[in-house]
């Protein structure tokens, strides 16, 4: 068996390296026995690793659903103040409130126009309180003025502000629904928190035992497979071994010349990749003298 084992030598499996765990792998007797039918093991084995993948879709998916709503939340915080919310913005000074007669309106004002603003805000509709406006907040592009006026001229003033390239927020400050929105906000800040701990740790353990039966998977392989190929009784020996890229072809040619005597067809077809080989359906280049199985750590280097 060859393997990139230069990789995630961070990860352990049963407090070992993965590096470790591999060079000095042992069949877990207590968990595995050979005693029962390999099909028990077998099915033992695609069990425990079903049931792991069935934990960890229902664990992140829980923790990406509450990914998923905190980063929705957290997106309308960001942006112009044409499109953010304003939620952490205003504030109940700002308003005039429970009045039947007057509405505060809150406008976007580019940078470019604020002299504009000042000067003609009060025109742009009857009933507008003089000296109403000011600006609570400002990005970027513009700023955020308040406005107050009546309530029955607020179609007029607004129609009259968007010729003006003055935008106004179709906002209507509600203390609760507000209070609401940052509640919720760092609910699920604290949540996230909260489960990506427990998720990680469970991870940590899980990837352990997943790779472990990886691992005893692969040598119940090299067993069946050996024992198809060269009969009983079991006379043969597996091992581990790790060339570098540039010794590959040449380990290759030099376990072909050790071990065709095993199967002359097989290490014929290496020599000529466009001999078949009868009945099998791999292709040439898969199929060796010897049994072969590849542990490419490489799929899990993160780094």
């Amino acid at each position: 068996m060859f393997g990139d084992l230069s990789a995630f030598m961070h990860v352990f499996a049963f407090s070992v390296d993965l590096i470790s765990y591999l060079t000095r792998f042992e069949w877990d007797m207590a968990k595995y026995p050979i005693k029962q039918p390999l099909k028990n093991i077998s099915e033992a084995l695609a069990k425990q690793v079903t049931q792991i993948e069935t934990d960890l879709k229902t664990r992140s998916a829980a923790y990406n659903n509450i990914k998923g709503n905190l980063q929705s939340l957290e997106k309308k915080t960001v942006g112009n103040l044409l499109t953010r919310t304003l939620a952490d913005i205003v504030h109940k000074e700002d308003f005039v409130l429970n009045s039947e007669y007057l509405i505060t309106l809150l406008v976007v004002v580019p940078k470019s126009s604020y002299i504009q603003w000042q000067k003609t805000y009060e025109s742009l509709s009857d009933m507008v309180v003089p000296r109403s406006t000011k600006m609570i907040a400002e990005d970027a592009e513009g700023g955020l003025f308040t406005v107050t006026l009546f309530r029955k001229v607020m179609d007029d003033f607004k129609a009259k502000a968007r010729e003006n390239r003055f935008m106004v927020r179709e906002f209507y400050f509600d203390e609760k629904e507000l209070k609401c929105e940052k509640e919720e906000l760092m609910k699920l800040a604290s949540d996230k928190k909260q489960q990506y701990g427990p998720l990680l740790r469970w991870l940590k353990v899980n990837f352990s035992e997943a790779f472990v039966a990886w691992i005893h998977v692969k040598a119940l392989r090299v067993f069946v497979e050996s024992v198809l190929r060269y009969g009983l009784p079991v006379n043969f020996q597996a091992m581990l071994l790790q060339p570098n890229r540039k010794s590959v072809k040449r380990l290759r040619d030099v376990l072909n010349v050790v071990f065709k005597h095993l199967d002359e067809v097989a290490a014929a077809s290496i020599m000529d990749p466009g001999m078949d080989i009868p009945g099998l359906q791999l292709s040439n280049q898969e199929y060796y003298p010897y049994v072969y199985f590849k542990i490419d750590l490489s799929l899990l280097d993160c780094s």
